[in-house]
């Protein structure tokens, strides 16, 4: 059987958290970060999943040990770092068109600027209003399909 074709994903916080620690979609991230495609991750993702690790360790939801657990597999994961921020021109419509949180916002516009180059490009998360979002802006990831 043949390798699926390659896609292009790009991750926001709460699909990576979801591979760095288990929840109701570790079995769904775990199999997309798996597949043979180009992952990406941007600043603001990254820094939201620090900011998760270090609240989870002040809380003590998790040990320093699982943090460093957890940093291990974020540096060997598959992601490639993205070094650009959305088109200023397309934030205000894409806030005027869905209710979203800021940073989600901001990955949905990151998503829609990549797309202007890279058609195949799709938003990977598990929150249900980006996704929502994702869908109808043409950036939809079919979870099953994992």
């Amino acid at each position: 059987m043949s390798e699926p074709p390659q896609r292009i994903l790009y991750w926001d916080a709460s699909a990576i958290l979801s591979v760095l620690f288990t929840d109701k979609h570790t079995d769904a991230a775990l199999a997309w970060s798996r597949r043979p495609d180009a992952h990406l991750l941007s600043s603001l993702a990254w820094a939201e999943v620090q900011a998760v690790i270090a609240r989870m360790v002040r809380q003590a939801e998790i040990t320093t040990e699982s943090a460093e657990s957890a940093q291990k597999t974020l540096a060997a994961g598959p992601w490639r770092q993205v070094h650009t921020a959305p088109a200023w021109d397309l934030v205000r419509p894409l806030a005027a068109r869905w209710p979203l949180r800021g940073a989600d916002l901001w990955h949905l516009a990151l998503a829609k600027t990549l797309q202007a180059e890279l058609p195949e490009i799709g938003l990977l998360t598990f929150d249900e209003r980006l996704r929502a979002a994702s869908a109808t802006e043409g950036l939809a990831v079919d979870l099953a399909q994992a």
